[in-house]
């Protein structure tokens, strides 16, 4: 997901534009389509032990753990068997949709804010006054802004993890990214032009010289870690909590796995390469089974200074640096202008990456290489330092899902890198889980998420896929690669885009968040969108297979795949290590008044759909699945939304010969691809609409799945600048109503008789 903050002449989010130039081939290219359901389909989901399966995206408790029964072994004499229990139904009337600036939910449950932006987590923190005077100082303990993606830990009497808690716990929550214009008086104050005394002319970016402002927005962006209690009905956080905490820009992380240690990490800051500064854009998460959360940097490079035709800084690096600020995004004045405040603080001077001191330890040169990991934050040591695991790559972390937990076998993560055209990747632990490493916080850390092997993933044309491994020696990952010769291991995960692009991986639609399903053990990966310009109609492949103009109310063109689909796959013999797998299209969003070739799911008016993102499966409810939406295409219709899914498994619908056309090119083109079982109402529905201007992202629930949390992210961000002295003209006023800026905020969402929410 992305908050627009970034964005084009004509609206295009730049954080999502892509940066991958290669050419890797196109499943049609690849392999033959051999459209066989029996050799695609023939996989099963049996495990030669008892697996457990945890929480990812959301989570309660980091990881509430269900059994998956082993096959049972040949018949013998037994007593007559138990009656399978009823099939799942979701158990509430589709939301409609709806433009207003509220929170829609069904009839019989109830959404209450829980806590908003500025929100104080600590004693003595006045109230946000919510008109930007409020104190700089006090905003590393305020909630930030942009809430995201979150995880539920549950807590018992003794202040330990207890995933299975219903009343009592610690909520961890991303901060992505920030509204400018509703943190200060004004909005961001205005630019002092800086001249260039070469040529006597004014420089075009300006400088920001008001370092209260950006101190905000440090504190603003990072996580929250915050106590969170159920009295009655009713859930609410603890101020003064002792566990409350802010991980923010100014918070210091120290660097483990390959990278660590090395020349690409090495700064001002830190001239060894073991640390760094703060974390920032955090979008979706993780879990890990010792109870642990990951947050995990997605949009970081359009934070870095850059600008090659001001400096000449082209002229101080080698070619790789170049094309890896190029494969990265790495370019331009930085989209807070951080960089430019007076006084050379180096808090400020860290967002420059450019070449200005004599060595790499002189300057922030590799600054940008610091950003870009998975980092885990133990929450329930407030005194803990957040640690970067460079093993799981560097790239635009979309999230980090925890795949099947099996004892004596490794773990799994798998990853989504959020841009046009970028890759699926998994990472697979040397060390063999031992649950007696529960609880093991971040020594537990060192032990699973420093050493392993980094995959990629290629989608073939027939619904296969293979596992590429990004490890310097093989998949064309080598120092005499044309492209970019890889140096070492630190260099493969620094780069890792690069090596996945040398593998030869599958690009998809923008890869976020993935989510396994405790029943299956199914992987779901959402592919929010793509454009024309990212992939044309001639490049549609067996899993990226659409092509269209999705037409507004207003007759605007949208071209490409404006609406986004869900991939999933089974990696083969339900084995999360193994190198292969099968893989469909599991949901197409559409608007339900498309054709056939583009509402391949068969969307009506309650379960119809825009740019899937955020995605969860319950863990009180296992094969409950949340779909969150981040969508600007669908938007002249509805506000984003949250559906409730009960998806079945791979392979249980078909292969699809689907009919693209680009009308402006007179360009008709047929590709084949695998379709999923049409989900039906019974199957999707609608359960919640956001207010005006929103992404609804983040989700997690209380141990016994009462209780649902639900991040809004971002309400009325669209609002112009010129409106900010005038609230009448706000997109948005939610939470607080009246003339009241718009603040991020998650809600709490009950069943009004207890029951499991969404069943």
């Amino acid at each position: 997901m992305t908050a627009n903050t970034r964005t084009d002449a004509n609206g295009v989010d730049l954080d999502d534009v892509g940066t991958n130039p290669t050419a890797n081939p196109s499943f049609t290219d690849l392999i033959a389509s051999r459209l066989s359901r029996r050799h695609l389909f023939g996989l099963g989901v049996g495990t030669a032990g008892t697996a457990l399966l945890q929480a990812c995206g959301g989570g309660s408790g980091g990881g509430t753990a269900f059994p998956i029964l082993p096959p049972a072994p040949a018949p013998a004499p037994a007593p007559a068997p138990v009656p399978a229990p009823p099939p799942m139904k979701l158990g509430f009337n589709a939301v409609a949709k709806s433009l207003a600036d509220v929170v829609t939910v069904p009839a019989g449950y109830t959404a209450s804010v829980l806590y908003r932006l500025g929100d104080p987590i600590a004693a003595g923190v006045a109230a946000y006054k919510n008109d930007g005077s409020d104190d700089p100082a006090t905003y590393d303990r305020r909630a930030g802004d942009h809430h995201d993606g979150m995880t539920f830990f549950g807590m018992n009497a003794t202040n330990k993890w207890d995933a299975a808690n219903a009343s009592r716990g610690l909520l961890v929550m991303n901060h992505e990214a920030i509204t400018p214009l509703f943190l200060h008086p004004n909005g961001q104050t205005a630019l002092n032009p800086v001249y260039s005394s070469a040529t006597g002319t004014s420089l075009v970016d300006g400088q920001r010289n008001v370092p209260d402002e950006v101190l905000r927005e440090f504190y603003l962006h990072g996580v929250s870690v915050i106590e969170v209690n159920k009295s009655g009905n009713t859930w609410s956080y603890k101020q003064d909590s002792s566990f409350n905490r802010r991980v923010h820009t100014l918070t210091e992380m120290q660097f483990s796995g390959p990278a660590a240690k090395t020349d690409y990490l090495k700064t001002k800051y830190s001239t060894d390469g073991s640390k760094t500064r703060g974390t920032l854009n955090n979008c979706a998460n993780g879990t890990t089974p010792w109870g642990t959360y990951l947050t995990c940097e997605e949009n970081w490079a359009g934070y870095f200074r850059r600008i090659a035709g001001m400096t000449n800084d082209d002229k101080n690096r080698t070619a790789k640096e170049l094309k890896s600020f190029s494969r990265y995004g790495v370019a331009g004045t930085g989209r807070e202008l951080w960089a430019t405040v007076a006084g050379g603080d180096d808090i400020h001077a860290r967002w420059n990456t450019e070449v200005v001191g004599a060595t790499a330890t002189d300057d922030y040169r590799n600054g940008h290489n610091t950003y870009g990991w998975v980092v885990e934050i133990d929450p329930f040591n407030p005194t803990s330092t957040p640690k970067k695991r460079t093993a799981l790559g560097r790239f635009g972390h979309e999230g980090a899902c925890l795949g099947p937990v099996v004892a004596g076998k490794p773990l799994v993560w798998y990853m989504g890198d959020d841009s046009r055209n970028e890759y699926i990747y998994k990472f697979v632990s040397t060390k063999n889980w031992d649950a007696a490493d529960i609880g093991g916080g971040m020594a537990a850390g060192d032990k699973y998420m420093d050493d392993g092997r980094l995959y990629v993933a290629k989608f073939n044309a027939d619904g296969t896929g293979v596992w590429l491994e990004l490890k310097l020696g093989v998949n064309g990952i080598t120092s005499s690669n044309l492209t970019y010769a890889f140096a070492d291991a630190a260099d493969v995960v620094t780069n890792a885009r690069l090596a996945a692009d040398a593998a030869g991986a599958t690009k998809m639609d923008r890869p976020e968040w993935a989510a396994v399903n405790p029943k299956t053990g199914d992987v779901y990966v959402t592919l929010t969108n793509t454009s024309a310009s990212a992939r044309p109609i001639g490049s549609t492949d067996a899993a990226n297979p659409r092509f269209y103009d999705d037409k507004t109310t207003a007759n605007k063109s949208q071209k490409g795949n404006p609406n986004g689909h869900i991939v999933r796959f089974a990696d083969d013999n339900a084995d999360p290590t193994s190198l292969s797998f099968k893989w469909d299209v599991y949901l197409f969003g559409a608007r339900s008044t498309a054709s056939a070739d583009v509402n391949l799911s068969q969307l009506t008016a309650d379960n119809d759909l825009s740019s899937p993102d955020g995605m969860w499966f319950s863990q009180a409810a296992p094969g409950l699945l949340w779909l969150e939406t981040d969508d600007g295409a669908y938007t002249d219709v509805t506000n984003c939304m949250l559906l409730a899914a009960l998806p079945g498994k791979v392979g249980d619908g078909g292969a699809k010969a689907i009919t693209n056309v680009d009308a402006a090119t007179n360009t008709t083109r047929t590709q084949n691809t695998f379709v999923g079982k049409a989900p039906g109402t019974e199957g999707l529905r609608r359960f919640l609409v956001g207010p005006a201007d929103c992404e609804i992202t983040g989700i997690a629930e209380s141990g016994d799945g009462r209780a649902l949390f639900v991040n809004i992210q971002h309400p009325g961000e669209g609002t112009g600048r010129a409106d900010i002295t005038d609230p009448t003209k706000f997109l948005s006023h939610w939470p607080q109503g009246g003339n009241a800026r718009p603040r991020s905020a998650t809600v709490v969402i009950t069943k009004d008789d207890g029951g499991l929410i969404g069943l």
